[in-house]
């Protein structure tokens, strides 16, 4: 980041400051007084986990800014695709011949619940990248205490250290030759390795990641990044975090996100498939609200820390999937169940064009008497508890393998919609095609068979949606037999209107279905023999081949989590996926060592043992 001043005396200066390694390849021949004391002090503070950046600055000519600021102008006012690319131009005819100043070093300190938050996401199922400014040295510490590394982790180390550099040519196959050869003996380190609990690290500079990231070397680099169970980007510019974002994304076809604080982020956001912006300030100063507000403005969902995208991810993530899923499949199972009886009516009157139901039927079907429990469906249901999605983070690999929305579960819906169709229309025509159905002995005209066979269609919808919403509250009670409900006071009110506007339906509910048995006693019997499939399966399964919330709602049920502690303390144990970053992978590393120590000294111990007995 550089600034163009002017002092009171009316000399020009350029202040820059930035990464080490891109400061000190700006600097002129009389401007590298400092550079070797300050290298030993950044890499000082490296080493103790601050964060640096190194000052320089340069006195410019009046004739020199002129001739600057006419192509920084041009370059500013470009509207296209080459904008950045000519202001990056701008920038570098103006950051050269720098005199270094010194460098400075702060401490940012981890905000609370930081490697909590990394250990859910990491049982999760997520795999999670550190792309960061920081030296390599201070990206190792945070590695460590945020629980991305641990003791006992092989790391891979990809540098540029020892390449010189010559021309450009010459450098830039230098340069990748040395890049591909790393990464080759990388992923052969990875592959000859025989501990299955072995845990690699993978840590790159951003020097090497630009020659990475090119089009010859990205895909090797991808493959090895995918093996390693963490990797961390040192020093990286806003371009090459979008970069990165961008590799994973189109490389691995998996769902991105980014979280960031910065308007270094920005990029970064706006490439990901998810953004997340960290809006909180904390005590900081107005400057870094202001370019963490960039971030916020950029992204698609802002928190106030880093923490809470635990909860964002493992509850809200988590319900979210299964309510838009189940939603979907829900309107599709609805509109077949409505959809079909109409086609199926046709056919059977050799398609005259005549309707089964009545227009105003058909209109408030999707308006009013099927919408509110959609509604309650994809904005109140949850399949267990907030609290035990963070205790059973693993539940979130549910959407992450597409379980609620595979095309066995769409088929699943279509075609209980088809069956519903098939029973409702031809038990209906069944019914009433050669039975009396009035006391007289008259037999039901069109719109008596079109109105039970309507009513049985909005009983049916409404509770197999019940059926499969497993939160309930009183919203969504009201909303299921509150519309149910609403059907008969639609019937009654547009039977009592004047025949010009009801038509057919005149009195339809009080004179003509209502007081006749084998209107109910059909409503009742194809609404049972309608939902008997769906709930035959879900018995079924949840009996015999039960999914992971099933088995936890049991458990809550039966509050057997209060009354049998080691029994729910044993589920959660089984429940854990295993990890290899986290606390919980550093926990198990240890357990693991002290394991092999015991092993070792109890081998130790028996061998004098079992030496003497045999000489005897």
């Amino acid at each position: 980041m550089s600034v163009i001043v002017r002092d009171e005396d009316g000399q020009i200066f350029l202040l820059c400051k930035g990464a080490d390694s891109v400061i000190f390849d700006r600097l002129g021949k009389n401007g590298r007084n400092y550079e070797e004391s300050t290298r030993v002090h950044l890499a000082q503070y490296g080493d103790a986990g601050l964060r640096t950046l190194a000052l320089s600055y340069r006195i410019i000519t009046e004739t020199e800014y002129s001739e600057w600021n006419a192509t920084f102008l041009k370059a500013k006012t470009t509207i296209g695709a080459d904008r950045e690319t000519l202001l990056e131009i701008a920038s570098d005819l103006i950051e050269k011949d720098l005199i270094l100043v010194g460098a400075t070093a702060i401490e940012d300190k981890l905000q609370k619940g930081v490697p909590r938050c990394i250990d859910k996401l990491a049982q999760a199922g997520l795999k999670i990248w550190v792309l960061t400014g920081d030296k390599m040295e201070t990206a190792i510490n945070i590695g460590f205490a945020c629980s991305l590394l641990r003791q006992g982790m092989k790391q891979i180390c990809l540098t540029l250290k020892g390449i010189e550099f010559g021309s450009q040519d010459t450098s830039t196959k230098a340069a990748k030759e040395s890049i591909l050869l790393q990464i080759t003996n990388a992923y052969q380190t990875i592959s000859l390795e025989m501990n299955p609990d072995a845990a690699f690290a993978l840590i790159i500079e951003g020097k090497a990641l630009a020659y990475a990231l090119e089009a010859d070397l990205k895909d090797q680099f991808l493959q090895l990044a995918i093996l390693c169970a963490s990797v961390i980007c040192c020093r990286v510019s806003p371009k090459q975090k979008a970069m990165v974002t961008r590799l994973v994304k189109e490389g691995t076809r998996k769902t991105t996100l980014a979280i960031g604080d910065g308007a270094n982020d920005v990029g970064m956001i706006q490439e990901a498939d998810i953004g997340v912006g960290i809006s909180g300030v904390e005590g900081m100063q107005l400057l870094h609200h202001c370019l963490s507000s960039q971030a916020v403005m950029a992204s698609d969902f802002s928190i106030a820390q880093f923490r809470f995208l635990e909860r964002l991810l493992v509850v809200h993530g988590h319900w979210c999937y299964k309510r838009i899923a189940q939603m979907i499949c829900y309107f599709f199972y609805k509109n077949i169940c409505f959809g079909l009886t109409l086609f199926y009516f046709e056919a059977y009157t050799s398609f005259s064009g005549q309707a089964i139901y009545d227009d105003w039927y058909m209109l408030l079907f999707n308006v009013i008497l099927t919408s509110l429990p959609v509604i309650s469906l994809g904005v109140f249901e949850q399949d267990v508890s907030s609290e035990v999605c963070l205790q059973f983070p693993a539940l979130y690999q549910q959407g992450a393998r597409n379980i609620f929305f595979n095309w066995y579960r769409v088929l699943g819906w279509l075609a209980n919609g088809v069956y519903v169709s098939l029973i409702t229309f031809f038990f209906n025509i069944g019914i009433f095609r050669d039975q009396a159905f009035r006391v007289g002995g008259q037999t039901p005209d069109m719109a008596i068979v079109g109105t039970t066979m309507f009513t049985c269609i909005i009983w049916t919808v409404n509770c197999q949606i019940a059926l499969a919403i497993s939160h309930f509250t009183w919203i969504q009670h009201l909303f299921i037999w509150g519309s149910i409900g609403l059907w008969y006071i639609v019937l009654l009110v547009y039977g009592m209107m004047s025949p010009i506007i009801s038509t057919d339906a005149f009195q339809i509910l009080t004179e003509v279905v209502g007081p006749a048995p084998m209107y109910w006693f059909t409503t009742i019997f194809i609404v049972l023999t309608s939902l008997l499939p769906y709930f035959t399966h879900s018995a079924f399964q949840r009996a015999f081949k039960p999914m992971d919330h099933h088995i936890i709602q049991e458990i809550k049920f039966l509050r057997k989590d209060v009354n049998d502690v080691k029994m729910w303390s044993r589920e959660r144990a089984k429940a854990k996926q295993k990890t290899k970053i986290g606390f919980s992978a550093r926990v198990d590393a240890k357990i693991r060592n002290l394991k092999e120590r015991l092993h070792k000294k109890r081998s130790a111990l028996s061998s004098p043992d079992r030496g003497s007995s045999q000489f005897a």
